[in-house]
């Protein structure tokens, strides 16, 4: 008898079911808050570039120096969001916006067919830097006129352990890139004749 009743009792059944769905509800929401917490820092990252890179193009961003107090900036503003971030900088510049837009790689003859530049394969150095490019620019702020692809890359801990529960990486990396044009604040260099390298 007391069996009968145990077996057709509903008390606590409630209780059982919240228990059997909450483990996935607090899941997702977890992961619906990191999700938004790398949304919000790709925000702020690509603000920050976008206004480093505007002042990096005025006559002082020439400076070595004034380039490392935009890079700091830039810095500072993801430390603020993610004190434990790893923050990458890069600029690559090319003479004209076109080919700061297209990346085409400088061209070069895949000579063991394995389609890497590589085994002292000939290619066509375009900007006389001597190394084969794949994006056909070159490092650095460039000068008058020269337009700018200003990258950076950070990794950071997840803002919430729920990466581990459903097989995410520990780290986030956010990456926010701009392009823009130096001031004419004198002539624009020129590379000459393209010169004929050999990949390493």
């Amino acid at each position: 008898m007391r069996m009968r009743r145990l077996a057709t009792d509903q008390t606590g059944a409630t209780l059982v079911e919240f228990g059997l769905i909450s483990t996935l509800f607090v899941t997702t929401l977890l992961g619906f808050l990191d999700l938004g917490h790398s949304l919000y820092m790709q925000s702020v990252l690509q603000g920050a570039v976008q206004k480093s890179a505007r002042d990096a193009t005025l006559e002082s961003g020439k400076a070595e120096a004034q380039q490392g107090l935009l890079d700091d900036m830039v810095r500072q503003r993801v430390m603020n969001l993610a004190s434990n971030a790893t923050v990458s900088f890069s600029r690559r510049y090319f003479r004209d916006f076109t080919k700061a837009a297209q990346q085409t790689a400088e061209a070069y003859q895949d000579i063991n067919g394995n389609g890497l530049c590589d085994n002292d394969e000939p290619f066509q150095d375009n900007n006389r830097n001597t190394v084969w490019d794949k994006d056909g620019g070159d490092n650095g702020q460039g000068g008058a006129k020269d337009d700018v692809v200003y990258t950076v890359r950070i990794t950071y801990p997840r803002l919430l352990p729920v990466a581990k529960l459903i097989g995410l990486p520990a780290n986030v990396t956010v990456e926010a890139r701009t392009v823009l044009e130096n001031q004419p604040f004198g002539e624009q260099g020129s590379y000459g004749a393209p010169l004929v390298g050999h990949c390493v």
